[in-house]
């Protein structure tokens, strides 16, 4: 019996020293923060920065996506070399080439209520998309972030937070580029790297450095539709469609988002997409991803 008794005795120290080595119980997650703001796009129209590309883009399908890893699962993304030559140095506006393709992309941070019909329309029309997705988005929303990348298409970084990076410092824009990617990759089992997309298009040439040395090049927008303003900003469905065409050119990437308004919900972006790519069609225009600017 006493024999017995020490034998119990030294399994439970094991098994408090065990619990010890691994910091006692589990903690709760973090608790959950903020949604980020609303994305507010910069100018309707950009002026692509000089660039000495020649390569023509060429017209890619929806890519592949690797099996998603389970929410909550660590991990990191693979090291990425630093952007060099033409890539470098830009946030790029447009695709270079002359031939009529354009790329649809939307921004993913506030909300997902558009998600579901976005990805309906991409579906039965056949056509690609980028989707360019904040840390703290797969983290509210993950189901809809699987299901844009189970759908094959594109991803990009967004950030974590979606906050101003040129008020902050080096050490935090790398934090809100890399963290994202580990949460997007997470919850998707996509890597985004390397298309980034700035938050409120607010970049200058040290946070684009910062962001090229991170592995990654910025792709900013020939037009916002604006749907995100809703009512309140004078928008429509019909306003987005014309101020999609009326940008039509060879190489054009469409900015839109997949949240609706938080005022009054309306969902401008996810409306138009049917006759936004009609119209487009009809100009003579084939779509393509950002994948195209990157290979």
């Amino acid at each position: 019996m006493r024999t017995t008794r020490i034998a119990r005795l030294a399994l439970a120290g094991a098994v408090a020293a065990g619990l010890a080595a691994c910091g006692g119980a589990p903690s709760p997650g973090p608790p959950p923060g903020m949604q980020p703001a609303t994305v507010a796009p910069g100018p309707p129209s950009v002026t692509p920065a000089p660039s000495t590309a020649t390569t023509p883009a060429s017209g890619l399908s929806p890519t592949s996506v690797p099996a998603p890893r389970p929410s909550g699962t660590s991990a990191a993304p693979p090291a990425a070399p630093g952007v060099t030559g033409r890539l470098a140095g830009q946030d790029w506006t447009s695709i270079p080439t002359t031939r009529p393709v354009v790329a649809l992309t939307f921004d993913a941070g506030a909300n997902a209520d558009a998600v579901p019909s976005i990805l309906a329309t991409l579906r039965r029309q056949g056509v690609p998309a980028t989707f360019f997705l904040t840390g703290n988005f797969v983290r509210d929303f993950p189901a809809a972030a699987r299901s844009i990348a189970a759908a094959g298409f594109r991803i990009g970084d967004h950030t974590i937070t979606h906050p101003y990076l040129t008020q902050l410092s080096e050490t935090a824009v790398r934090h809100e580029i890399l963290g994202a990617a580990q949460q997007i990759i997470s919850v998707t089992g996509q890597n985004p790297a390397p298309l980034f997309r700035f938050p409120f298009g607010d970049a200058d040439a040290r946070t684009i450095t910062i962001a090229n040395r991170a592995g990654y090049v910025p792709v900013r927008w020939t037009v916002g539709t604006l749907g995100w303003e809703g009512t309140a900003g004078h928008i429509s469905a019909s306003v987005v469609v014309s101020r999609v065409l009326a940008a039509a050119r060879p190489g054009e990437i469409v900015l839109m988002h997949v949240g609706s308004n938080p005022g009054d919900h309306t969902t401008f972006d996810a409306d138009a997409l049917p006759r936004v790519i009609s119209g487009l069609r009809a100009q003579g225009y084939s779509f393509l991803t950002l994948e195209a600017l990157v290979s």
